[in-house]
């Protein structure tokens, strides 16, 4: 581990063609305008808090490269832990914040781009999420085992699946013959989902043994755990909130090695093709104006923290603007008659 690294994680402009990356804009935003929704109608004031703080671990969590092999890194995707946690449609939303934050305010993926990113991590790796931990819980029988290993199966497919996406997207955009750029994808990823599938079983196992509310009931509802029972005891997203903040902290130790894609663009000689960002506020995670890199990357990662959760809080407060929510509907009065 090298102390700072700026590396951009997600397809950059110019990877794409500029069809295929408007084309991509289409499912995205049908994802998306499906998830709010199913979301607003299940929405729930104690859901948000819960939505917030993944949102805002993920971001960080996605800031901390590993080493994998040859070398190459690997970052953290943190859709399966969404999609157990919170179910299928608010982990769209979830995902869709920390994606839609890092393009538009690190420039970690491109603007054109965007739409092809939300459709490979927000709505590949839920969807795939989603079907491997469902299978894998029925396959158990409910047992304590499957949590674990459905969270860790969940999380290898969400790697190998988006990477097989991005891979699809490269070949059709022409940068690189398919039968080279999608092998290449999927090996390095194959390796890098082992990193997601221990990073999730492993939160999987802590929230068992110290909030088990989280993982009761699971997705199979269509949601994920009764927000009502897990506030009885908040502090849990306070607990949440730290970990956020000491993973930024920790970001400037990430691996300096690039990461999948980069090292794939470098093989196979497209990654000159990547086009300068338009805009650029916080690029590779930097924090403007600063000398010392590792603190420009610290509160780099706590600015987007902060962002990331803002945006979830002013989606639930429009999500929640001329809408009785579950909780005040339970809270009203029943009406007599006669």
């Amino acid at each position: 581990m090298n102390l700072y690294s700026p590396l951009r994680m997600h397809i950059p402009d110019g990877f794409l063609s500029v069809v295929l990356a408007a084309v991509f804009w289409v499912p995205s935003l049908i994802a998306l305008s499906l998830a709010l929704r199913h979301t607003g109608r299940q929405f729930s004031e104690r859901l948000v808090p819960r939505m917030g703080v993944l949102a805002a671990a993920i971001f960080a969590a996605q800031m901390l490269n590993f080493s994998v092999i040859g070398g190459t890194s690997g970052h953290l995707l943190g859709a399966s832990l969404a999609t157990i946690l919170l179910g299928p449609w608010a982990a769209v939303l979830v995902m869709a914040c920390v994606v839609g934050v890092q393009a538009l305010f690190f420039q970690d993926g491109g603007f054109l781009a965007l739409g092809a990113n939300l459709f490979n991590m927000a709505v590949v790796g839920v969807a795939v999420s989603y079907t491997v931990y469902r299978t894998v819980e029925k396959l158990s029988a409910r047992r304590p085992w499957g949590i674990l290993v459905g969270g860790f199966a969940a999380g290898w497919a969400s790697i190998f699946m988006g990477s097989l996406a991005v891979g699809l997207q490269l070949a059709l955009s022409g940068v690189s013959p398919a039968n080279l750029v999608i092998p290449a994808m999927a090996g390095i990823h194959a390796l890098i989902g082992v990193g997601e599938g221990l990073a999730t079983g492993g939160a999987l196992a802590f929230l068992a043994a110290v909030q088990s509310d989280l993982l009761r009931p699971t997705i199979s509802s269509g949601g994920g755990a009764d927000p009502g029972r897990v506030d009885r005891q908040p502090g849990w997203w306070i607990i949440g909130l730290v970990l956020a903040l000491a993973l930024a902290i920790a970001s400037p130790l990430a691996s300096s090695d690039p990461d999948g894609l980069q090292k794939v663009a470098e093989q196979q000689g497209f990654l000159e093709r990547t086009a300068p960002p338009a805009l650029r506020l916080f690029p590779d995670y930097l924090f403007p104006g600063m000398d010392d890199l590792a603190l420009a990357t610290i509160l780099a990662g706590i600015l987007g923290i902060g962002l990331v959760l803002g945006v979830v809080l002013l989606g639930a407060a429009f999500q929640r603007n001329g809408r009785i929510t579950p909780d005040e509907h339970r809270a009203r009065p029943p009406k007599h008659t006669g």
